[in-house]
């Protein structure tokens, strides 16, 4: 099991290093270049509340569906109609529910439009990942990883056409950003279906059994109040951001969240969509969980210290080059939002494992406990820092939200927690930040100081035995071998 998931997981992190990363870093870093930090903090605050709302949109049917189909795949050709059916009931009720509060909360004209694009594209996103979670529920997980960038790919695609094409590239405005996401996610959706009805037998019909709907929505409503409260504890910073210190502060924070979004896309959801169909099945058969989640904690935490620690010590030239507006504030906050990563690393590997095992008391327990201290730490460190203090406030919510989630899996899940494993990964984070602050103090340019702080981490990993060097060796013989 240990290599069929590092062979699988492995696959997965590579196809989307390819993708992900131009994505964010040239597409939409460009397009908030382009548009200018205002205009892109009204797009944001949209897609905030887009979010906080999904759980109308989900209703936790992508995770009852994974946990669901994993533990019995001949139940998805009569569940899959049904599943279909409620999905799209559901979209209708999402995009009504949020069109009134966003009325009410005073939008009107040009971002009221905006955000019927934003909701659509949500909708479709929705769409896509409950055909994808079918196809890894399958096990098919390197088919998976492919379809996880097929969007952000076509984006790739026609939002670079735009922002390059001299015809387009002067005229380029938000609303076309939102259209090109609207096309690729479109296309991805009929794609995936295309994918998943070759491997396995499907029809794509609806069903509107009542019976058989309802059972669907009440099964998946635990999953749909721990996926609301994750939403309010990760996503209301931004909309408090921007009604106690407007747009432009709003945008500023967006522009280090989303290469927070990027390093939690790139591992933490990645790791999730692979784990949690393997734990639901690791669990169904009684089998010992304790190796899976001890080799995940190795490979995600020691990477998420070393992002966090980059950006707390590189944040400031990191920003600006990649926003010439950037000033050393930008950098500070950067740092504190990407202080985060590591919390969220660890809820992605030990909520996967509650929620395999349907744990959805616990889970929505740690979200709402999390989702009070987010909005009040927010609240009050908006006031008196901005932006700072929204970053501050994510970075330690989501690390208390990490640490309860081990808590209860130690607890109710008997999942161990070596003192001496602890510790070691304790002390590997302390020396990182040593060498880094060390680096800085040297006064090489900050690209080759950074190379070496990669270099120094990566050998240190290899020195702590996270990863060993006999694992790789015989998962890459392993693999010539197949």
């Amino acid at each position: 099991m240990r290599r069929f998931f590092v062979k699988n997981i492995l696959f997965v992190i590579a196809v989307n290093a390819l993708v992900k990363p131009i994505w964010v870093l040239f597409i939409d870093r460009i397009v908030q270049n382009r548009v200018g930090a205002e205009s892109y903090g009204s797009y944001s605050p949209l897609l905030s509340l887009s979010i906080i709302f999904s759980i109308i949109l989900d209703f936790g049917i992508t995770n009852y569906n994974s946990r669901t189909v994993s533990q019995n795949p001949d139940e998805l050709k009569t569940l899959f109609p049904s599943m279909l059916t409620a999905r799209l009931l559901l979209i209708l009720v999402y995009t009504g529910i949020v069109c009134l509060v966003a009325f009410v909360s005073g939008y009107a004209g040009r971002e009221l439009l905006m955000l019927c694009g934003v909701l659509l594209i949500q909708s479709l996103n929705s769409l896509l990942l409950f055909i994808r979670s079918n196809v890894a529920a399958l096990q098919r997980f390197k088919t998976d990883g492919i379809l996880s960038v097929t969007d952000r790919f076509l984006m790739i695609l026609v939002c670079g056409f735009l922002l390059f094409f001299p015809g387009t590239a002067s005229h380029f405005r938000i609303e076309w950003f939102v259209i090109a996401q609207i096309a690729c996610y479109f296309t991805a959706c009929i794609i995936a279906y295309l994918v998943l009805s070759h491997i396995h037998e499907i029809r794509l019909r609806l069903s509107f059994h009542g019976p058989t709907i309802f059972r669907i929505i009440k099964d998946s409503f635990p999953y749909a109040l721990f996926i609301f409260l994750m939403s309010v504890y990760i996503r209301a910073d931004m909309q408090l951001l921007k009604w106690i210190s407007g747009a432009e502060q709003a945008g500023i924070y967006a522009a280090s969240y989303r290469l927070l979004d990027v390093s939690i896309n790139m591992f933490g959801s990645m790791f999730a969509a692979v784990l949690l169909p393997l734990f639901g099945k690791m669990l169904s058969q009684n089998e010992d969980v304790n190796q899976l989640v001890k080799l995940c904690v190795n490979i995600m935490l020691p990477v998420s210290f070393i992002v966090s620690v980059a950006a707390v010590f590189f944040g400031v030239p990191i920003m600006q080059l990649l926003y010439p507006a950037a000033t050393p504030e930008w950098g500070l906050i950067f740092g504190w939002v990407m202080a985060a990563f590591p919390g969220f690393s660890i809820m992605y590997v030990y909520s996967t494992l509650l929620t395999a095992n349907g744990d959805l008391k616990i889970l929505s327990l740690v979200a709402f406990v999390s989702a009070v201290i987010n909005i009040l730490l927010n609240i009050y460190l908006i006031q008196h820092r901005q932006a700072l203090g929204a970053a501050i406030a994510c970075a330690v919510t989501e690390s208390l939200a990490g640490i309860g989630y081990i808590i209860f899996c130690v607890r109710k899940l008997k999942v161990s927690i070596e003192t001496k494993w602890v510790m070691a990964h304790l002390l590997f984070l302390c020396l990182i930040s040593a060498a880094a602050f060390g680096i800085t103090l040297l006064h090489f340019s900050w690209t080759i100081g950074l190379i070496i702080f990669g270099l120094l981490s990566a050998l240190l990993v290899f020195m702590f035995r996270f990863i060993s060097i006999s694992g790789v060796k015989q998962l890459f013989l392993s693999r010539q071998r197949g």
